[in-house]
């Protein structure tokens, strides 16, 4: 199954984000906690490479917490500042506040030995396709600040938001890069929706998810859908359609509809806190 994705807006919005960097304090990188490597952008590392930087791990509320966890001290390892979060929160803007004031330490005492005062700390906010960027921004402004939706690419343009912190913040469109470094990248980020299910076949995509699942969380699929885990990849998604009722005319199967309800209610986190990428103990 070989996934790439890489509509031309992205490399528009590649263009306009070299442009920016120049403005930019801090870059804030948006993971998906259930995918924290396949859903770093390569690139980032080199746009940013003269910038303080900071991730943060979203939709935890939907990652297996102990593997966040491990995430979490993974990437403070490599001396980033970090917070695994739900970008829907309410209760998330001093946390955020204190982490980014964090982050810019050194930049903001580089400032003050030059005399600059009270100048606001401006931070792009980077990531993948539907990972939760405007949601984000929107949950810290305490306003509908940038368009959301459930569909890659909904952010089109640049959008410059002020905080109450003295703190502006960029949203960027999400882009991916041009070529997934291998098979396991491409099939992770179809995984969580970061890919376009356009130009995706679902049903085999949703017999991945079957096999990973029965691998990684086993009893998972049988405490949804009461289906027997020991069967064939195929059979258990053919028993999820019977238990749904995704049939058509003649009672056959329609895989289709039953691919995209089961990979909606697994995107959702209704099979249960899912992670797909693990890390060593």
């Amino acid at each position: 199954m070989n996934i790439q994705w890489f509509p031309g807006h992205m490399t528009k919005a590649k263009r306009q984000m070299q442009e920016d960097i120049k403005l930019i304090d801090l870059v804030i990188e948006l993971l998906d906690a259930r995918i924290p490597l396949a859903s770093r952008n390569p690139e980032i590392d080199q746009l940013a490479r003269d910038k303080a930087r900071m991730i943060l791990l979203n939709k935890a509320d939907l990652s297996d917490p102990k593997m966040t966890s491990r995430w979490k001290e993974y990437f403070e390892r490599q001396g980033m500042t970090v917070l695994a979060l739900d970008s829907r929160s309410a209760s998330l803007r001093k946390p955020m506040q204190k982490a980014i004031m964090d982050a810019t330490e050194k930049k903001r005492a580089r400032d003050l030995r030059r005399g600059i005062k009270n100048r606001p700390v401006r931070a792009m906010i980077a990531g993948i396709p539907n990972v939760g960027k405007s949601t984000l921004i929107n949950s810290l402004a305490g306003r509908a600040a940038a368009r959301t939706g459930n569909k890659p690419g909904v952010t089109k343009g640049k959008q410059w938001i002020h905080l109450r912190d003295n703190i502006d913040l960029l949203d960027t469109p999400g882009i991916l890069w041009p070529k997934f470094e291998d098979q396991e990248t491409g099939i992770h980020l179809a995984m969580i929706g970061a890919i376009s299910d356009h130009v995706l076949q679902v049903e085999d995509l949703s017999l991945k998810v079957i096999h990973f699942l029965r691998e990684a969380y086993p009893g998972v699929l049988s405490d949804r859908y009461a289906v027997d885990e020991e069967k064939e990849d195929v059979d258990i998604l053919s028993a999820i359609a019977l238990k749904r009722g995704c049939l058509v005319r003649g009672n056959e199967i329609d895989y289709r509809k039953t691919a995209d309800l089961f990979l909606d209610e697994f995107r959702k986190g209704q099979l249960g806190r899912i992670s797909i990428e693990m890390t060593a103990e």
